[in-house]
Parts: structure tokens; C-alpha cells; sequence
């Protein structure tokens, strides 16, 4: 009960204090202790600790800003920041200052605010229709120079070859359910041997391939697609020191028509991307311009065309392990339950600026309909390559 009536009492005088402050704040510099920063005064601690009778001429409001600045000091000193004698070496108020001091303040004049005009032109309102279309690509010119002198001891031939790429895409999603892509490829690969007596110039790749798809969506990732794939090749193909021509442009031409279902893969942040399509109904129709080459082709002797029915896959990824590496995989499979195609495309990219680039070409395949079966390598048949050189995307 002690405790609380002095705390009381305390409250009563900073209420007293401030009921005076708002009536002589104008004139009363008394006040001036509660507003600058915290400072010990030795007239608080006598008023508080001394004899009333001997501490006179403290009035009402003296003694109750006194009473506040001891509630401070005892209940929480670390806020006071100096003492009487810190002012005391700086220097006291001059005694002729006796009116407060007021700084003179121009003020402006308040112009009147102009009225906004409103304006009754026509605002004409263009709509235009979303293009649901994206287009983009990459392309790579590298080169590969090899020598080898007449005199080397292990032998072999000197050589100079290049390989030109081209991926262009077109692709159409409106976002509601319905996808169009495409995808042309050409790939041309030169090389020269100083070994070929027959031919200066040899094709190493060749390549011109059409990749369209259509979809529906069924579900998130999942379309109904309708898949059409052509390729031939521009140029004719040659072995090393033999006229015979192996492939030519439309010898063959194979066209895949397939009905299936399609899987848009996105996978890892967006690093791995692609394809799968299964498909367990495809249309196959081979043309062979070159009568020769029918039955190197699986067509009937001295016919141009082959049509079979079976089941088609597609798988087609690619993986940016970095920004400096990327994987391509292209893996075609066609069977008619008699015969088999398989393909599988690798391309694996170091990318090392923006314009400089070097690949690792790898590309086993399986073919069971032609009618040449290796000794050694039966129907497999493999293609490598390494190369540097230039390359581009956009």
C-alpha cells in the first residue's frame, strides 16, 4: 500500500506539471528540463533528499518536475545522458534572455489550384488477337582438318571435313487444349580423302527431316497426338574408292503417319525438356526414286514404294546440364512385327561462348528390313563424330 500511494503521489505531480505546462508552456523555461536531453540535476536530488525546511522557495510546479526527474533517475538511469557539471563547462543561458526566441518564417502565398479540363475526344480501343505462335532455332557450321605425312608409321590419309546444322521450330499453343508443333532439320557433312581416287568430295551427314505434331490435351501433360515424320537427304552417298551409289535424294523417302498419345516432358527447373510419344497405330510408306536401290531398302525388286501398318515411338529430350553443356537424344522406334527400325540420336554440346562450340556426334541403329546383314555387326549400324566450330541460337 506504501508503494502504491508514492507512486501515486508521483503521478499526481507530472499530471500537476502537465496541466501548468499546457497553460505557461509559452513562458515557463522551467520546462525546458523535460525536453532536452536527460541531465542530472543536483537541485532534483537536494529537493528530494534534503529538508523541507531548509529548501525553500520551491514552488508547486518546481517540485513536481522535480519529482519526475528523480522517478526518472531511480527508475531508469541508463537514460541519463549528462550532468550538471557537463553544462556547467559548456557555459549557462545569458541572463538578458528572457523572451523566447522565435525563428521568423515567410510563408507562401497559396495560388488556386487550376481546374482539371475534361476532354471529350473519342478514345478509340484496339483489340488484338493473341499470337499464339513462337518461333526459334540453332544452327552450327564446324570444321575438322586432319594430315597425316606419306611417311607415318602407322599409316592412314589426310582429310578435311565440315558439318552444317539448321533446327528451325514453329510452334502453336493457344492454351486451351490444342498444340501444333514443327520441326524441320538439315544436316549436311562433307569430307574430303586424299586415299578416294573416284570422288573429291564425300557425304559424311546428310539429312533432311520434317517432324509435325498435333495435339489435343487430355490432361495436364498428357495430348492426343496425331505425329507426321519425313525425311530423305540432299545429296547422293558414296563409299570410298566404289561407284556405287548408296542413297540419294528421295531414294528413300520415308514418311511416318502415327495416332497415339504424347507426354510434354519438364522436368529439374525446366532443365530437362521434351517429348515422349507412344503411338500403337502408324502408317509407314517408303519411296525409293532409284530402282536400284529398291531391295537395299526392303522394296520388292524393280518396285519404288512400300506401305506397312505397325507401332511408332518417339523420344525426344534435351537435358542443359549447365550453360556450357547440353544433351540431345532423339530415340525412333518403327515395328511392323516383322521388321524393326530403331534410331538413336545422340548430340552432346560444349558450348563455350557464345559462338563457339564443339560436338560429339553418337549414333547407333537397328534395322532388320534391309536386305545387307553385316558379318560382324549384323543389323547394328553405328555413326560417330567430334567436332569444333562455330554455333548460334535463337
Amino acid at each position: 500500500m506504501d508503494s502504491l500511494r508514492t507512486y501515486k503521489i508521483k503521478t499526481d505531480s507530472v499530471i500537476f506539471a502537465e496541466d501548468s505546462l499546457k497553460d505557461n508552456f509559452k513562458t515557463d523555461a522551467r520546462f525546458f528540463r523535460f525536453f532536452a536531453p536527460l541531465t542530472f540535476y543536483y537541485s532534483v536530488s537536494s529537493h528530494s533528499f534534503g529538508l523541507k525546511d531548509n529548501y525553500s522557495g520551491v514552488d508547486d510546479v518546481s517540485g513536481a518536475i522535480d519529482d519526475a526527474l528523480m522517478s526518472v533517475y531511480v527508475n531508469h538511469p541508463g537514460l541519463v545522458v549528462a550532468s550538471e557539471k557537463d553544462l556547467k563547462k559548456i557555459g549557462s543561458l545569458h541572463e538578458e534572455i528572457t523572451a523566447p526566441i522565435r525563428h521568423k518564417v515567410d510563408y507562401s502565398r497559396q495560388e488556386s489550384t487550376t481546374p482539371e479540363e475534361s476532354f471529350d475526344a473519342p478514345v478509340e480501343i484496339v483489340i488484338e488477337k493473341p499470337n499464339f505462335w513462337t518461333f526459334g532455332g540453332d544452327y552450327y557450321l564446324q570444321f575438322l582438318q586432319n594430315y597425316v605425312s606419306g611417311n607415318w608409321y602407322k599409316g592412314g590419309e589426310s582429310n578435311y571435313s565440315m558439318v552444317a546444322s539448321a533446327t528451325l521450330q514453329a510452334n502453336y499453343n493457344n492454351k486451351q487444349k490444342v498444340k501444333f508443333e514443327n520441326k524441320l532439320e538439315l544436316k549436311l557433312g562433307l569430307q574430303t580423302s586424299s586415299g578416294d581416287t573416284l570422288h573429291n568430295i564425300k557425304t559424311s551427314e546428310d539429312l533432311i527431316r520434317y517432324t509435325g505434331k498435333l495435339g489435343l490435351q487430355a490432361s495436364k501433360n498428357w495430348y492426343y497426338t496425331l505425329q507426321l515424320i519425313a525425311y530423305t537427304q540432299f545429296m547422293r552417298g558414296y563409299k570410298s574408292n566404289d561407284p556405287e551409289v548408296y542413297s540419294d535424294i528421295l531414294s528413300p523417302l520415308n514418311l511416318n503417319l502415327s495416332l497415339g498419345m504424347s507426354y510434354s516432358v519438364n522436368a529439374f527447373n525446366g532443365k530437362l525438356t521434351g517429348s515422349v510419344q507412344l503411338a500403337p497405330l502408324a502408317y509407314n510408306f517408303r519411296y525409293v526414286g532409284r530402282e536400284s536401290l529398291a531391295t537395299r531398302y526392303g522394296l520388292d525388286e524393280g518396285s519404288h514404294t512400300m506401305n506397312d501398318f505397325g507401332s511408332e515411338f518417339t523420344i525426344d529430350l534435351t537435358w542443359a546440364f549447365s550453360e556450357m553443356i547440353k544433351w540431345k537424344t532423339r530415340l525412333y522406334g518403327y515395328t511392323t512385327y516383322e521388321r524393326t527400325e530403331l534410331e538413336w540420336e545422340n548430340t552432346l554440346t560444349f558450348q563455350f561462348n557464345k559462338y563457339i562450340s564443339s560436338n560429339i556426334f553418337l549414333y547407333p541403329r537397328f534395322d532388320d528390313g534391309s536386305s545387307v546383314r553385316d558379318e560382324h555387326y549384323g543389323y547394328w549400324q553405328f555413326k560417330e563424330y567430334a567436332s569444333i566450330g562455330f554455333a548460334y541460337s535463337f
